[in-house]
């Protein structure tokens, strides 16, 4: 079984979430609800970054990072057990226990908040952290929630990391339409594992289907090439070019592809948070994760 025990991780949830607007203005996008199942099929609605968190959780991690912009303080406040409302539910005769789990996680994790004060993209919050992290971190983004059976797709993660020791580990999937992704090119081995030659940013020329999901395991390599970068795309600091960055400096960056077991719950989008619902229906819960 995975066991991240002494590593951080980094959920940023710092964006502006502009295309969910109106429900975006005053409750975050990271927020947005999802559907799981327990052991005895009954349905729950997380927030997606909770759902997210737990998963982490389960998989050893303790140390967490969330990254929050203006106006995320719903985030925060999730996350700050709530024991008199627990208490509450308690003498109204409600179940309080997929409540109860989550906050016992909480209070046996360190969990810190750090403001990003502007939207200055993924790059910029990840740059946040510095002070914070040493030696291999992994980074989540607070909007992409991945169901994966026994949570395989973060273990081939960080098995081709430490076998390729790697400065750098991202996790990819070939996609229809690749204009609004980071896009990489690069060498091919067996098992869906890629080590990768060039990484764009949103390309405007077509230079391959195959995208950077937003889910990485780095060295501490990579603040030093988010300082050396200049805005990109966006006007934003992105991620995508630091990880270039790293590649022009002759260090080893790597892919690891999803697979056909592996599900992608996007809420960045009216669309995509629609398939997300769709998805998290009609799939979480009996596989290994359920929460």
């Amino acid at each position: 079984m995975l066991n991240l025990k002494g590593m951080k991780a980094v959920i940023t949830a710092g964006g502006m979430g502009t295309r969910l607007l109106p429900f975006s203005k005053e409750i975050p996008k990271e927020m947005s609800p999802i559907l799981t199942k327990n052991s005895g099929e009954t349905i729950f609605v997380k927030p997606v970054i909770q759902a997210i968190f737990e998963q982490l959780y389960d998989c050893g991690i303790r140390d967490f990072l969330a990254v929050v912009g203006r106006g995320k303080r719903a985030i925060e406040d999730h996350f700050t057990p709530d024991q008199a409302f627990v208490s509450l539910l308690r003498q109204k005769g409600k179940n309080v226990d997929a409540l109860t789990q989550f906050y016992d996680k909480i209070i046996s994790s360190n969990l810190v908040f750090i403001i990003q004060a502007e939207p200055l993209g993924f790059g910029d919050a990840v740059l946040k952290t510095k002070d914070y992290v040493s030696e291999e971190f992994v980074v989540h983004a607070g909007d992409t929630y991945l169901i994966s059976p026994h949570n395989e797709y973060l273990e081939r993660l960080t098995k081709a990391h430490k076998e390729f020791d790697a400065e750098a580990t991202i996790l990819l999937q070939d996609v229809k339409d690749p204009w609004n992704y980071g896009i990489v090119t690069g060498k091919d081995f067996t098992g869906g594992i890629m080590e990768i030659e060039n990484a764009v940013e949103k390309p405007s020329n077509f230079i391959s289907k195959t995208a950077i999901m937003p889910i990485y395991i780095f060295k501490e390599s990579i603040f030093q090439a988010l300082e050396k970068i200049s805005i990109g795309k966006g006007g934003e600091i992105q991620l995508t070019d630091a990880i270039q960055k790293l590649i022009s400096e002759g260090r080893k960056v790597m892919g690891v592809k999803l697979t056909d077991k592996d599900f992608r719950l996007d809420i960045g989008s009216p669309e995509t948070l629609m398939d997300a619902l769709a998805i998290s229906s009609q799939h979480l819960g009996g596989n290994g994760t359920d929460h």
